[in-house]
C-alpha cells in the first residue's frame, strides 16, 4: 500500500501565489478527481508535485510512502513512483515510443540499483507487448516516433502506455480528457480503468464531469482560488455538472 500525502501546500509562480494551502491524501487503489474552473490551481498542483522549476513551493510538504518528495528533482520523483500524464504531450521526432520507454525503465532501474545493467531487449519486448495488449493498442505504435504526427487521442493513449510500462505508485493525470472526442475519450478511459485495477493510486485533474462517466472516482475534490473547498463522492461531480461552481463560490466567499 502506497500513500501520497500533501499537507498545507503553498505554491508561487513568479510573484503570484497560486496554491494557498492544499491538503490531500491518495492511497493505492484509490481514484481521486480534482475539479475546478480555469486558473484555480489544478495544473499547478500537478506540476509542483512533479518538480517543475517554474513552480516555487513556499510552504507545506508532500511525501510518498513517508519520504519527502520536495527535495528531489523530477527524475528522482519519477523513480520513486510518481507519474505525470501531460495535458499537452510533447512530440520527440527521431525517438521511437519503444526506445523512449526502454530508456525510462532503465533509468528507474539504475536509480534503484546503480549496478543494474538494464532490461534486456527480449524482456522489454515481452513487457511492451503485454502492456499494449492490455491497453488494446496496435503494436505498430511502438515503432513510431514519440507523439510525432499523433492525433490527440493517440498522444493520450501513449501517455497511458507510459503509465502502464513504468508501473508507478501514484499517477497524476492532468486534464487527460482535454481535446478528445467521445470515441477517443472512451478508449483512453478504458486504459485508465485497466491500470487502476492494478492497485495504483490516481489523481485525475479535469474541468468536466464527462471523463468521470467512464473513470469512476472514489473521491471528488473541488478547487477554488488555490485551495480545496469541498470533497465528496461521485455525486459531487454530478452536482457540479448540473449547477456549476457558483454555489461553491458563494458558500466560500470571504
Amino acid at each position: 500500500m502506497s500513500e501520497l500525502v500533501i499537507k498545507n501546500l503553498h505554491v508561487r509562480v513568479e510573484d503570484t501565489e497560486i496554491l494557498k494551502g492544499v491538503d490531500l491524501t491518495i492511497r493505492s487503489g484509490e481514484i481521486h478527481a480534482v475539479m475546478g474552473p480555469n486558473g484555480t490551481g489544478k495544473s499547478t498542483l500537478a506540476y509542483a508535485l512533479m518538480g517543475h522549476p517554474k513552480y516555487e513551493i513556499t510552504e507545506g510538504k508532500a511525501t510518498l510512502d513517508g519520504e519527502d518528495l520536495l527535495g528531489l528533482d523530477p527524475s528522482e520523483r519519477s523513480a520513486k513512483g510518481l507519474f505525470l500524464a501531460f495535458q499537452y504531450p510533447v512530440a520527440v521526432p527521431g525517438v521511437s515510443v519503444a526506445n523512449f520507454l526502454r530508456t525510462a525503465i532503465n533509468a528507474h532501474r539504475k536509480y534503484q540499483d546503480p549496478e543494474d545493467k538494464g532490461i534486456s531487449i527480449p524482456e522489454f519486448r515481452k513487457k511492451l507487448k503485454e502492456k499494449m495488449a492490455m491497453l488494446k493498442m496496435d503494436e505498430s505504435f511502438a515503432g513510431r516516433y514519440l507523439n510525432d504526427g499523433f492525433s490527440g487521442g493517440e498522444k493520450k493513449r501513449v501517455e497511458i502506455l507510459q503509465m502502464a510500462a513504468l508501473e508507478p505508485k501514484i499517477s497524476i493525470l492532468d486534464e487527460t480528457d482535454s481535446g478528445l472526442d467521445i470515441d477517443a475519450l472512451k478508449i483512453v478511459s478504458d486504459g485508465i480503468n485497466t491500470i487502476s485495477n492494478e492497485n495504483q493510486g490516481m489523481l485525475v485533474i479535469t474541468h468536466y464531469q464527462r471523463i468521470l462517466n467512464y473513470v469512476k472516482p472514489d473521491f471528488v475534490h473541488v478547487m477554488l482560488n488555490g485551495t480545496i473547498v469541498q470533497s465528496g463522492g461521485p455525486e459531487l461531480a454530478l452536482r457540479l455538472e448540473e449547477d456549476g461552481y457558483e454555489w461553491l463560490r458563494e458558500k466560500h466567499a470571504s
